[in-house]
């Protein structure tokens, strides 16, 4: 029995893998961000570029400190964070909807979806005027620019999530007459959460760049609105500052999503 115990300890620490830090990836990864901020510091040394349009890495950093110091941006930032929220419900629901219609139906799907990848790939700042007319050029526009942005993707996941559900399933539904509210909740979408959470991630990227682009074009508001100014100042370090901030949130949120999406497949299990 002593040495059964003796050998089992090896085994379990051989099953976890390696460590974090004996990882190759993981300084592999170290060495690209390095690397990335050794190039950057060394361009903005160099003066081959314009005065100030590569700022060094302590005025940037400066330009941080000094961003999130600033209670004024915390209040542009929940505008765009309404903004982005409002649109991302509002074409995430949409797109559900229409996703489910089109992937339920092969006569609406083989009708209608052709259009959805026409017009998925298209920049959708083409239709902010059309927002402007519609919606005024206040927050409306800019919620309706994150809505039409994250609309397709969602459309479309929802649509090859409706086609991958096990006929089984939906014959069940069926068998004990469930309604088309039931089978949505209790068949549709726990059978297809992977590519509607895969949609809602992509959504969501793109919802913020509609946003933004919104916000840069006719708003006094928000982070856009904050980041033009920034550049017409030629306030290089602020304006990268406050890109880095939106990176890191944006990564953030997409992260949270993909975690929901996780903990869903694991509590269904």
């Amino acid at each position: 029995m002593a040495e059964t115990g003796n050998l089992s300890v090896p085994a379990a620490r051989r099953s976890n893998g390696p460590g974090l830090w004996s990882n190759p990836v993981t300084w592999l990864r170290i060495a690209i961000i390095v690397g990335i901020l050794a190039i950057w510091e060394a361009t903005a040394a160099s003066g081959l570029l314009y005065r100030d349009v590569v700022p060094s890495l302590l005025a940037i950093g400066r330009a941080l400190a000094k961003l999130l110091s600033n209670p004024e941006y915390y209040w542009h930032l929940s505008v765009t964070a309404g903004e982005v929220g409002t649109g991302l419900v509002i074409g995430g629901l949409l797109g559900l909807t229409v996703g489910i219609a089109f992937g339920a139906s092969k006569l609406l799907g083989k009708s209608f979806e052709p259009y959805l990848y026409y017009l998925g790939p298209t920049p959708k700042i083409i239709f902010f005027p059309i927002m402007i007319m519609w919606f005024g050029v206040g927050p409306g526009s800019k919620v309706a620019m994150g809505a039409i942005s994250c609309f397709f993707p969602i459309a479309l996941s929802a649509a090859a999530g409706m086609r991958q559900i096990d006929e089984v399933l939906i014959r069940v539904g069926r068998s004990f007459r469930a309604s088309t509210s039931q089978m949505v909740m209790k068949i549709y979408l726990p059978a297809m959460r992977l590519p509607v959470v895969n949609g809602v991630r992509l959504g969501l990227g793109v919802a913020i760049i509609g946003t933004l682009l919104a916000e840069t074009k006719l708003s006094n508001r928000g982070i856009g609105y904050l980041i033009i100014q920034a550049y017409s100042l030629f306030d290089m370090p602020s304006m990268y500052a406050m890109l880095i901030v939106l990176f890191i949130i944006a990564i953030g949120a997409n992260a949270l999503v993909g975690r929901i999406g996780r903990f869903d497949a694991i509590k269904q299990k």
